[in-house]
């Protein structure tokens, strides 16, 4: 397994993701009672997805504090992030919810914004693998 020298960009974009991560865990988990109704998604499905953001958040705190990093984790990362975005839009389309419009936007703006950090986060890594490059 090769292990990088990870990059200020990667471990700022990691930061982010996880402030991010906390900040939407925590508006989820504790305002999945009035965000319900507001837009029009299932108390349980926010309050749940605000928990399993909040490990999540740890985790890249952890990840960004790594001054070398193999590609693993990261790839892990960036994995998850683009299943969340998907089964976000899925969500969606599947019609198992009802969402009001502001429902509708916030799902598609937090899907765009996950899908934007997990790009920079590829390239993150990418940058991380070139400043191996460069040291050896």
């Amino acid at each position: 397994m090769q292990i990088h020298r990870t990059s200020l960009f990667l471990r700022w974009v990691l930061i982010a993701d996880a402030v991010t991560c906390f900040a939407s865990g925590l508006l989820l988990t504790l305002g999945a009672g009035i965000l319900g109704g507001y837009l029009g998604l299932p108390e349980e499905l926010l309050r749940y997805s605000g928990i399993s953001l909040l490990p999540f958040a740890a985790l890249l705190v952890y990840l960004a504090t790594r001054e070398n990093l193999s590609s693993f984790p990261v790839w892990t990362v960036i994995v998850l992030n683009t299943l969340w975005a998907i089964d976000s839009i899925l969500l969606l389309l599947t019609g198992l919810v009802a969402p009001t419009e502001l429902g509708n936007t916030f799902v598609v703006a937090q899907a765009l914004g996950v899908a934007v950090l997990t790009v920079l986060e590829y390239f993150g890594l990418k940058r991380s693998a070139r400043v191996t490059a460069v040291v050896s």
